[in-house]
């Protein structure tokens, strides 16, 4: 099982993330097989909270949509969505939420709102849903993207959901909330945030990638860590879980 799909290196790197988490708000598509993968290899005791309003689960299979009834099967508790929201996020019980994206910035700023003006958009998206408070109520943020210009873009077309907002210590002035994006996992490499600047560093590249291929994915010039590494490459047993037990058809690794 040495070779692996992009997706695949994505999957393992952001399921690595999760080692010592304890309790991480997941939606649908590779942040869900990112969570169940880190269930079954460096975190047993990961609970999943579902934005349906599903806290533990233990789902049978990959469930399909948020609202799959898989998604029931196990679980700790199904609660009403707004006590889900209210108790358990807005009461910072969550450790880490996991955010995919249309748009992001350097400093970790997302839009999953609108593409274009907001009042004539090229493109309108499906928008906040709860984006916006995990951003702000988890402790940490994780976001997993492929690298693209149009994804990557120097300004956003619309603020989503909340990253450092324009750096430095400017998410700290809105008061006591998380802690904002960790890392951002991508199918080139791994980035963090500048403790100081809060902008964006490459921190890892996936094997077989370079700084110059993902510089050219990247609207603004990249930030690179003085101690760059190479990512550890999935190992044949998450490639077995993720191939054989996880997504044996192939939906979510294509």
């Amino acid at each position: 099982m040495s070779e692996y799909a992009a997706s695949e290196m994505m999957i393992a790197a952001s399921a690595r993330e999760l080692a010592h988490a304890r309790v991480v708000f997941v939606g649908i598509g590779l942040p869900n097989i990112a969570c169940n993968l880190a269930q079954r290899t460096v975190a047993p005791r990961l609970e999943l909270v579902y934005e349906a309003g599903v806290y533990g689960a233990h789902p049978s299979r990959l469930p399909l949509s948020i609202g799959d009834p898989c998604l029931v099967t196990g679980a700790t508790a199904v609660v009403p969505m707004p006590q889900l929201f209210q108790y358990y996020l807005q009461g910072g019980l969550i450790d880490v939420g996991f955010l995919g994206v249309a748009q992001m910035d350097r400093f970790g700023n997302l839009n999953t709102t609108v593409i274009g003006d907001y009042r004539r958009p090229k493109v309108r998206l499906p928008g906040s849903g709860g984006a916006c408070e995990i951003a702000l109520m988890c402790r940490h943020v994780l976001i997993i993207a492929r690298l693209s210009r149009r994804t990557f873009v120097e300004k956003l077309d619309f603020v989503t959901s909340p990253g450092f907002l324009a750096g430095g210590d400017a998410r700290d002035r809105l008061g006591d909330y998380g802690q904002g994006p960790t890392a951002v996992i991508t199918d080139m490499g791994v980035f963090r945030f500048d403790a100081v600047t809060r902008e964006m560093t490459l921190a890892s590249l996936h094997p077989g990638c370079s700084v110059e291929g993902v510089q050219e994915q990247v609207s603004w010039p990249l930030r690179v860590a003085h101690d760059l590494s190479v990512t550890t490459a999935p190992t044949s047993e998450e490639l077995r879980i993720m191939r054989e037990d996880l997504d044996p058809a192939g939906m979510l690794r294509k």
